[in-house]
């Protein structure tokens, strides 16, 4: 069993931690013998899955654009190297590529440097094998290595630099020739005005690398220079100000299509030509119909907090079925292939957040990719006189939508929580208007009547920490108050629940 020092580290699929002091007096826990430990711990890992010793073991390195990277890519490459790995220096790459590295250098393993969006001081490590991302089990596996002070014996590896994120972005730009197949072949973007905003992460590459030389223009691209201090935005297309920022810069730039990219590329977001962020529910949509072009009736797999009004989409208006899931990204791709093991056509797995991954493409969440695919649907469409917002009109968004989080403050967070939701699947039953969906992989959704909000709230655990997030959306004004105020009733007889959010939106 983990104990806290090592367990802190944990954070679902990937390891995530403090590398470097400066914010709120926090204390750096991904030490270089940390980070030494975590290394043998994975080369064991990895010794056993690939069914070889350690020291024929190769592993491809990489990291994003932030201050500790360099730190931590010594520390790692550097253990490994000590334990007779061979390792591929990749030096600034996205994290899909270093998935992609694993089979196209023909390595048994590789690390990603990145802790995605969060604040610069922080960092952490993401592991692959040529079979894809690893899971919960296989990082607590790699974390009681580390722990147990479990290693390989001494060694001597050889480190070698390896340029793979050309090859990624020789392969991107043959997507989109052969997907937009123009009469300029070469060149099938001429005349398109793209926007990049890399929010000084490692996403630069896609406006120098792959846009550039198909021909579009990418004038108005702001934040390409990696800075792993970000000081424009945090790069997260999820965020607000991020957002914002990059609908400001496509109406500057009168442009015909905006891209945003978190830190790592693994997650991305679309503006269109009016400003208009493509995000969430519409991000989801738009991926379904690309998705689904080739593959009629197909399932979409989604977290569970997208609006009702996709489901009608995805149903009615494309034809295929929408399997709403847990949240969280390795939830969702792990339930998508586990459909199509069992026969299921299911070419698409996304998380409201951005993290999108496609059949096609392994199942790898590759923001990159998602953002390839829009833009050869985008040049298709503008051929024919038609934009994403044709496209996307069909697509009824709530009124109103809210996400409230509430602190437990017991010390058996879990227990509380699952009891609050076990007691409000009962009180559901004696409310009027009110009816739980029939397939709840979490927590709890109720849909209320018109007469009642005309909506639903989905209520449930996080998975790692002591809050209980509720979501709540309404197609009427005013509808989300209504909502809380009934379900207000019996949150608050709820003991052990921090109820503030809840009382300000009241």
């Amino acid at each position: 069993m983990l104990n806290s020092y090592w367990k802190q580290l944990k954070s679902g699929t990937d390891i995530r931690g403090v590398a470097s002091e400066g914010v709120d007096g926090e204390a750096v826990n991904l030490t270089d013998e940390t980070l030494g430990k975590l290394a043998g711990g994975f080369a064991l890992w990895l010794s056993a899955r690939a069914g070889k010793p350690v020291k024929e073991l190769r592993v491809a390195v990489g990291h994003d654009s932030r201050v500790s990277a360099e730190r931590i890519f010594s520390a790692v490459s550097g253990a490994l190297t000590d334990f007779g790995v061979n390792v591929l220096d990749c030096g600034l790459a996205s994290t899909p590529s270093m998935f992609h590295v694993t089979r196209g250098l023909s390595c048994d393993g590789s690390v990603q440097i990145t802790a995605s969006h969060h604040p610069w001081n922080r960092n952490g490590l993401k592991f692959f094998t040529p079979d894809g991302g690893l899971d919960g089990p296989d990082i607590e596996q790699i974390l009681l290595h580390a722990q147990n002070g479990d290693k390989p014996a001494p060694g001597k590896g050889a480190l070698e630099s390896a340029d793979y994120m050309s090859r990624y972005c020789a392969d991107l730009c043959d997507m989109i020739r052969k997907g937009v197949n123009a009469p300029d072949y070469d060149r099938p973007l001429s005349g398109f005005h793209i926007v990049v905003d890399a929010g000084n992460g490692a996403g630069g590459f896609y406006a120098r690398d792959v846009l550039e030389p198909l021909g579009a223009d990418v004038s108005g691209s702001q934040f390409l220079e990696p800075d792993g201090m970000f000081p424009n935005h945090i790069p997260n297309p999820e965020n607000e100000t991020a957002m914002r920022s990059v609908c400001g810069a496509v109406i500057r730039a009168k442009a015909d299509l905006g891209v945003i990219f978190d830190t790592d590329v693994d997650r991305g977001g679309a503006v269109d030509a009016a400003g208009e962020e493509i995000n969430r529910n519409r991000l989801v949509a738009l991926a379904s119909h690309i998705a689904l072009e080739n593959c009629p009736g197909g399932t979409v797999v989604t977290d569970s907090v997208t609006s009702s009004g996709l489901t009608e989409y995805i149903e009615k208006t494309l034809g295929g079925k929408h399997h709403r899931f847990k949240r969280g990204y390795r939830n969702v791709i792990n339930e998508a292939v586990r459909l199509n093991a069992e026969g299921v056509d299911c070419p698409l797995a996304i998380e409201t957040s951005g993290h999108a991954a496609m059949r096609e493409n392994y199942f790898l969440d590759d923001g990159a990719y998602l953002v390839t695919k829009i833009i050869i649907l985008s040049a298709r469409l503008r051929a024919q006189g038609k934009t994403i917002g044709d496209l996307l009109e069909p697509l009824r968004e709530p009124a109103e939508a809210l996400e409230l989080r509430f602190p437990i403050r017991k010390e058996n967070f879990r227990e509380c929580g699952e009891a609050v939701i076990s007691g409000l699947r009962k009180y559901t039953l004696g409310q009027p208007g009110w009816t739980e969906a029939p397939n709840n992989y979490e927590g709890i959704r109720v849909s209320l009547d018109s007469e009642h909000g005309d909506g639903w709230f989905l209520l449930r655990l996080s998975v790692h920490d002591p809050i209980m997030p509720l979501n709540v959306e309404s197609d009427q004004k005013g509808g989300v108050k209504r909502i809380l105020e009934q379900l207000s009733v019996y949150l608050n007889g709820c003991d052990g629940l921090d109820l503030s959010s809840l009382n300000k939106s009241l």
